[in-house]
């Protein structure tokens, strides 16, 4: 497994830009924050890490087309990269291999 540098928080709004595919904007993903997790997360926390995720080759974005709903205003659509889709199963991996090795425990 290669270094990634991938934090715990970076590894969910990456997959959150999976789940919400082709409507991957912040706000839509600070609702699906919220809708997953049951917690609340600021947007500019958002914004935060999806650049930072960019400058990572883990995201692509570009500009959605003007909507009325919006008063023309553009939306940063992102996009997870063939580097994120292989990062994201690397950790998965990992992780579910990890979780084989611990010795059944009995929950009383």
């Amino acid at each position: 497994m290669e270094n990634l540098k991938l934090g715990n928080f970076e590894e969910i709004v990456l997959l959150l830009v999976g789940v919400l595919y082709n409507g991957a904007y912040s706000v839509a993903i600070v609702e699906e924050y919220k809708k997953q997790t049951g917690k609340s997360i600021n947007i500019s926390a958002i914004h935060t890490v999806l650049y930072r995720l960019e400058e990572k080759g883990f995201l692509e974005s570009k500009l959605g087309e003007a909507g009325d709903f919006r008063g023309g205003k553009r939306k940063r659509l992102f996009y997870l990269t063939p580097y994120a889709l292989k990062a994201l199963e690397e950790i998965a991996s990992l992780r579910e291999q990890l979780r084989s090795q611990i010795p059944a425990i009995s929950i009383q």
